[in-house]
């Protein structure tokens, strides 16, 4: 696969989840937003609302995925993702405000590369613009 396929569907696995927050009203501002995967072209918009975590996307460069609203709990969110048969959790935290880092927590099937090439690995978002 070559590296920037398995570096993007790296990217889209991870960011699919990410947020954090220092309670739910800094959460919103520091959140809700376009994000961009360092080094790519994968970019989403995340919107926090009541707690609940909102992806929506806007540039997947062709790859077909889904996701479920996350959850907020504290400085980490966490989202269920769907990829190409692979069903993933993954988390982030924001650093600043205007990056974040997220990570696979799980991935299954785990003998699917997609999960191959996520495991023990992180991508960093930057935050392109803000609602």
């Amino acid at each position: 696969m070559p590296k920037l396929l398995s570096n993007f569907l790296f990217s889209a696995l991870l960011f699919l989840a990410c947020a954090s927050s220092f309670g739910q009203e800094s959460s919103s501002s520091q959140w809700n937003g376009a994000w961009i995967a360092e080094g790519t072209l994968f970019q989403i918009g995340v919107e926090v609302e009541d707690g609940v975590f909102k992806v929506t996307q806007i540039e997947s460069l062709g790859f077909e995925w889904t996701n479920e609203n996350g959850t907020v709990d504290g400085n980490v969110i966490t989202v269920k993702v769907e990829y190409a048969g692979v069903t993933g959790v993954i988390q982030a935290e924001l650093i600043n405000d205007t990056t974040a880092v997220a990570f696979v927590s799980s991935c299954l099937p785990e003998y699917m590369v997609v999960c191959a090439l996520s495991k023990d690995r992180q991508a960093v978002f930057r935050k392109v613009e803000s609602n």
